[in-house]
């Protein structure tokens, strides 16, 4: 066991110590993390399924200068502002030169709830080259991680005040609120397809409908079958042991008439996170909620780190960003 360990860490350094340009510094691990996750022998002690949330974070803040380093080389934000009290409830707003009534891209970044931040250059650069460019204002969100204190549920909440806020103060932005797009990778892609499909938690949280979201590469869009089979061992510290929890935070077990559009982005490499998402966008589309799956022959990472890149990905994400607003599809053509 120590020794399994050893090579563990001995694998994660090397990763880090190996030149990395932006898209790798994040990239190697939230791939490697990301795709074992993903994998049904994720739980079998395989390279990462033995780390729990503690062990990740202790290593991300061993190296977090020279991360922090790398995410510097990102877009700069026009504004940064904080929608909560810790200080993880922040969020960076990267504007068009004049916007007009601009509609807003809010971006989740992942991390198997334990890390990640709003600065990665895989979740900002491409995307904001792309549409802030266009005349979209893209807006890219922290929250509470799991070693910071916080449960997924708490994250969710986060999430949801994030969103709160960016309507609240979009209209100084000379933004539009009620043209938002809610987008999110891996852990982020579950956080916001919960709140997209549990219309009662987006009600409590005072938060009006936005126009749909696009979810980057979630396999846990079904928390109960998770738990139930083989899952790493930071799924442990996301969701616990108690049953009522994961059904919960259960995307698929809280559709209903009043959910929100939905688009799946999936990598046909991991088949159980195409499942998930079939059976979603299904269980969407029975109710007559506009829900679709996009199977992509990606990595986990760049998934992510793509979007925004110009070819038919992005041109297959845009293409459901369009139907669900005209201003939306027309700003995209421009």
């Amino acid at each position: 066991m120590r020794l399994r360990l050893f090579y563990t860490i001995f694998l994660f350094l090397s990763l880090l110590a190996a030149s990395f340009t932006p898209a790798s510094a994040e990239g190697r691990l939230l791939d490697i993390l990301g795709n074992r996750k993903q994998e049904k022998s994720a739980g079998d002690d395989g390279m990462f399924g033995g780390l729990s949330c503690e062990r990740l974070h202790k290593f991300i803040e061993k190296h977090k200068d020279k991360i922090e380093k790398r995410m510097g080389e990102g877009p700069v934000p026009s504004l940064t502002a904080s929608y909560g009290k810790h200080a993880e409830q922040n969020l960076a707003a990267y504007l068009p030169v004049k916007p007009i009534s601009a509609p807003i891209i809010l971006m989740v970044h992942g991390g198997a709830w334990c890390i990640g931040d709003k600065a990665m250059t895989k979740v900002t650069l491409n995307k904001v080259n792309r549409w802030v460019t266009k005349g979209f204002i893209f807006v890219s969100i922290n929250y509470r991680m799991i070693p910071d204190g916080a449960d997924v549920l708490m994250q969710a909440q986060d999430v949801a005040d994030a969103l709160a806020y960016v309507q609240k103060h979009a209209k100084e932005w000379d933004g539009d609120a009620d043209k938002i797009i809610v987008m999110g990778h891996s852990a982020g892609a579950h956080l916001i397809s919960l709140i997209g499909a549990d219309a009662k938690f987006s009600s409590h949280h005072g938060l009006r409908p936005w126009l749909g979201s696009v979810s980057l590469d979630s396999a846990s869009l079904d928390v109960m079958q998770n738990m139930k089979a083989k899952h790493p061992a930071f799924y442990d510290d996301a969701f616990g042991l108690d049953e009522n929890f994961w059904v919960q935070m259960s995307p698929i077990e809280q559709v209903s008439n009043a959910s929100l559009p939905w688009l799946g982005v999936c990598s046909s490499r991991h088949s159980d996170a195409c499942r998930q998402a079939k059976a979603f966008a299904y269980k969407l589309s029975r109710l007559g909620i506009k829900a679709h799956v996009l199977e992509e022959d990606k990595g986990h990472g760049a998934i992510n780190g793509e979007l925004g890149e110009v070819g038919p990905y992005t041109d297959a994400v845009e293409g459901f960003m369009g139907s669900l607003d005209t201003e939306v599809a027309r700003l995209l053509k421009y």
